[in-house]
């Protein structure tokens, strides 16, 4: 049976109500989060993923030129990009009629950029893939998109990939049953912000930055509601156009450090997202000891934009949901660590494609046990990351983390996908809820 140890104080590095595993729990595998139907490797044999999926050998593909590819990065699971087929190609696959999300796999074996476009049942599902441009600008990076709300309804999954001029590149697929996740865990933490006003100060601390602090961007936090309100039950965080000392922008920033730090369980913040080139929405989690592994920093050092300090990436971060606003509807789960972060190539995530970010309301999730990372959007499962064992560098999450809500404007990634359009402003990030979750208990 899981052994839950609830801490109502500062001790042993968990705060406030919060879950924390023991050292003999031995935690359990969740048996919902990989309804997979079909997955195949393109032009390779059987494998199986250091995440569990089975890939068969390629069956059910049409089209393109067999190719190798080999010193892949960014993915634990090479093996599913070694081999990959180049050019236009068809997928037809028997599934029983439902619903489903189609996770593609895609590596650039050349130092240019290619686009094509991905047809699924009869419409384009991912227009203009890009797989060196979206990894960064960097070729032999894995790349995987997931397509939800497939509807299969004559008993075949049809896809297609087309010239649009580059000639596509595959080297996986994988689909899963769409399904609504069992919810027996206990509700550990929550803000269901149904109290008018600022941001309740007994869960969230409120950041005022100036612009530059992290990531070149562009806006100051401040503490003022017309950044940050709670109104007719929804947080608020709108970002301006306007002189702001040094700024041209401002914005808010929260953080759960100290008044709800989560040690293994789920997350889930149901939000709505802003919309127009420029804007950086977030909802991800730093470690509330943030020196826990570093090596040229201690507390109280002021280590977040420090080009000295290796707080970041050492003791990690996990992304349950970033978007940047001159793509919309590209949602983003990411780890970074010291092992694996960008300024290696070796950054782990993954992507979903959302029609509707900025005009519905989504719950954005993340399952998080001592050996698994599981990121998610309405219980569709699109981005996983194991523990490999190996220590720190690669898995600093043994340790408690807390929630951080921001609405970032441009910054490095923000104004990758060109200038800030300011007359977009302003713009609102909305959150109904955040809620933590204690992990599942064993049956």
């Amino acid at each position: 049976m899981t052994q839950w140890v609830f801490r109502l104080a500062a001790t042993a590095g968990c705060l406030l109500m919060v879950a924390c595993l023991s050292s003999e729990n031995n935690a359990v595998e969740p048996d919902a989060v990989d309804p997979i139907v079909w997955a195949t490797n393109v032009g390779g044999e059987a494998y199986v993923g250091s995440d569990g999926v089975r890939f068969s050998a390629e069956n059910s593909i049409t089209g393109g030129e067999l190719r190798v590819l080999s010193g892949i990065k960014g993915s634990q699971d090479p093996e599913i990009y070694q081999t990959y087929r180049e050019g236009d190609m068809q997928i037809e696959r028997a599934l029983a009629d439902g619903r489903y999300a189609v996770t593609f796999y895609f590596a650039e074996p050349d130092g240019e950029s290619r686009r094509f476009d991905v047809s699924v049942n009869g419409r384009i599902a991912i227009a203009q893939v890009d797989v060196r441009g979206w990894r960064d600008g960097k070729a032999d990076s894995a790349l995987s998109v997931t397509v939800p709300n497939v509807m299969v309804e004559d008993g075949v999954l049809r896809a297609s990939l087309i010239a649009a001029p580059g000639a596509p590149v595959l080297s996986a697929v994988a689909v899963r049953r769409q399904t609504t996740l069992p919810n027996d865990r206990p509700l550990l933490w929550s803000d269901e912000f149904d109290v008018d006003g600022p941001p309740n100060p007994a869960r969230w601390n409120v950041e005022q930055w100036p612009a530059r602090k992290v990531n070149d961007e562009d806006q100051a936090y401040t503490d003022r509601p017309e950044n940050l309100e709670v109104r007719d039950g929804l947080l608020r965080i709108t970002a301006h156009k306007e002189s702001f000392g040094d700024a041209q922008y401002t914005s808010g920033r929260i953080q759960s450090q100290g008044k709800g730090d989560v040690h293994y369980g789920r997350v889930e913040v149901r939000a709505k997202l802003p919309t127009g080139q420029g804007t950086w929405p977030a909802i991800w989690m730093l470690p509330s000891d943030p020196f826990h592994y570093a090596t040229t920093c201690e507390a109280p050092a002021d280590w977040q934009g420090s080009e000295t300090c290796d707080a970041w990436p050492n003791s990690g971060e996990i992304d349950i949901m970033e978007h940047v606003g001159f793509q919309m509807g590209h949602v983003h789960g990411t780890v970074h660590n010291k092992a694996y972060y960008w300024v290696e190539w070796e950054q782990r995530k993954g992507r979903v494609i959302l029609d509707d970010v900025d005009t519905a309301f989504h719950v954005y999730a993340l399952e998080w046990t001592p050996e698994r990372i599981d990121v998610f959007v309405d219980d569709i499962h699109y981005f996983s990351y194991m523990n490999e064992e190996t220590g720190w560098k690669s898995w600093p999450y043994d340790q408690p983390f807390h929630v951080i809500l921001n609405l970032a404007v441009g910054g490095v990634w923000g104004r990758s996908g060109g200038p800030i359009d300011d007359s977009i402003f302003p713009q609102t990030l909305l959150i109904d809820y955040v809620r933590v979750f204690g992990q599942r208990s064993e049956k």
